[in-house]
């Protein structure tokens, strides 16, 4: 397709979401349908009138993956209604932590001893396909900083630590496969990829997001008035922590996702705003906002700026899933893609997420929707875009982009069409 062409179906399909956004969003769908449907209409699966080769640019789309995963990851870290806590956030701990390291173990060994992978490529597609979409799962998520929704606040939470804690086990993957060093016996992986990189992005998250924090609530107090850009705000925090945790050797996603949470809720002790208690976080489809958050509140970055980085994400979404659907081919389906698909989603998921939560008070449809709902996506295609960027062998590279864009692809598909009436159900048999 020509520049004339990309702009063309690029501008209509904007027209078209934005005049009818009202009766799309009472379709039994989710636009990532849509959006894939367009690209496998105009992709090489029907009309071909172009295709796009993820090895070819594979830097091309690992610069829009990454840069979607961190308007998402912000978005998701804003909108947490608690602070952090170990009583509160039990859960999504759980699941980022120990189910996830549970999916990147069976998948593993499913990789191993059914598609008949080495080793080091097995935990690869493990940690490629194990963590949850901050960018494809906003039906699932958290929709405005005020709600209390007990499952959206755990798929939301879990979504955007997990981006981060699968990352030891690409480079570990890629250790292996003698694509970076691990150390002896691992303890360089150890040490440095799982402790430091984990603590670190941590740590640097939260030391930015309070700092914006202090900065702006001092700003606004002022004696004369003195206004201030919170998307800049917004974007400048992202930018600094981003690149300071990745020049340390930190994982930049867990320090992108824990600043935004920490810019929220200082903002909230500085405002005055009232605590959740665990006990609020409740199964409530109508829930109102905590009280000192309504539209009265006082200004804040991570408000304001909250608006900007949804409207980033719609684009990012649109632009990424109609790439996903013009990479595939008729014969793209394979036995081995679509059997990894349904080994992740109806065995590996639901496993680790019961495994990962046995022993804590969490409810049993909690645990079962939960199971459910891991919507694979960009974070995905990330991985796996950052792994052929760091050398991985064509051949290997070729099969990894084979199963994991069948992943995503199933995924949106799959949970897109479940979504809404599932969440419906779920609401009209919760209490009130």
């Amino acid at each position: 397709m020509s520049n004339a062409q990309w702009f063309l179906l690029l501008g209509c399909l904007f027209l078209a979401m934005g005049l009818t956004w009202s009766p799309l969003r009472r379709l039994p769908v989710t636009s990532a349908i849509i959006y894939l449907a367009v690209g496998l209409l105009v992709g090489p699966t029907c009309l071909h009138l172009f295709h796009f080769n993820p090895l070819k640019e594979s830097a091309l789309l690992e610069v829009l993956t990454e840069g979607a995963a961190l308007i998402s990851l912000y978005a998701a870290g804003v909108k947490m209604p608690v602070p952090l806590s170990l009583a509160r956030w039990r859960t999504p701990i759980l699941l980022a932590f120990v189910s996830m390291i549970l999916t990147v173990g069976l998948v593993a060994v499913f990789a191993v001893f059914v598609l008949e992978l080495p080793l080091g490529a097995a935990i690869l597609l493990g940690a490629i396909v194990a963590p949850t979409d901050p960018v494809l799962a906003t039906d699932v998520q958290i929709r405005h900083p005020g709600e209390r929704d007990r499952l959206r606040f755990t798929l939301t939470c879990e979504a955007g630590m997990n981006d981060g804690s699968a990352f030891p086990f690409v480079m570990l993957g890629l250790g292996l496969l003698g694509l970076h060093d691990i150390g002896e016996d691992g303890i360089r992986w150890a040490m440095v990829d799982v402790l430091w990189a984990t603590v670190g992005g941590i740590g640097i998250g939260f030391v930015g997001g309070v700092l914006l924090a202090h900065v702006a609530h001092r700003i606004r107090n002022l004696g004369t008035r003195h206004e201030l850009l919170d998307d800049f705000l917004g974007l400048g925090l992202i930018g600094v922590v981003y690149g300071a945790s990745v020049g340390l050797n930190t994982w930049g996603f867990l320090a992108v996702f824990f600043a935004a949470v920490a810019l929220r809720q200082t903002e909230r002790k500085l405002s005055g705003g009232q605590e959740d208690t665990p006990d609020r976080l409740r199964f409530d489809r109508d829930a109102e906002a905590a009280e000192g958050e309504s539209g009265a509140a006082v200004q804040a970055v991570s408000e304001e700026s909250l608006i900007f980085k949804e409207h980033l994400e719609r684009l990012s979404e649109l632009v990424l899933i109609l790439l996903v659907g013009g990479t595939l081919f008729i014969n793209s389906w394979s036995w081995r893609a679509v059997g990894l698909s349904l080994f992740l989603f109806l065995i590996a998921r639901p496993v680790s997420v019961m495994v990962g939560l046995a022993g804590t008070r969490t409810p049993w449809k909690l645990r079962a929707l939960v199971g459910w709902f891991g919507v694979r996506g960009i974070g995905s295609l990330y991985y796996l875009m950052y792994s052929i960027q760091h050398g991985l062998p064509e051949k290997l590279a070729l099969e990894l982009i084979h199963l994991t864009l069948i992943v995503v692809t199933l995924s949106i598909v799959c949970h897109g069409i479940s979504v809404k009436p599932v969440m419906e159900k779920f609401w009209s048999d919760s209490p009130r």
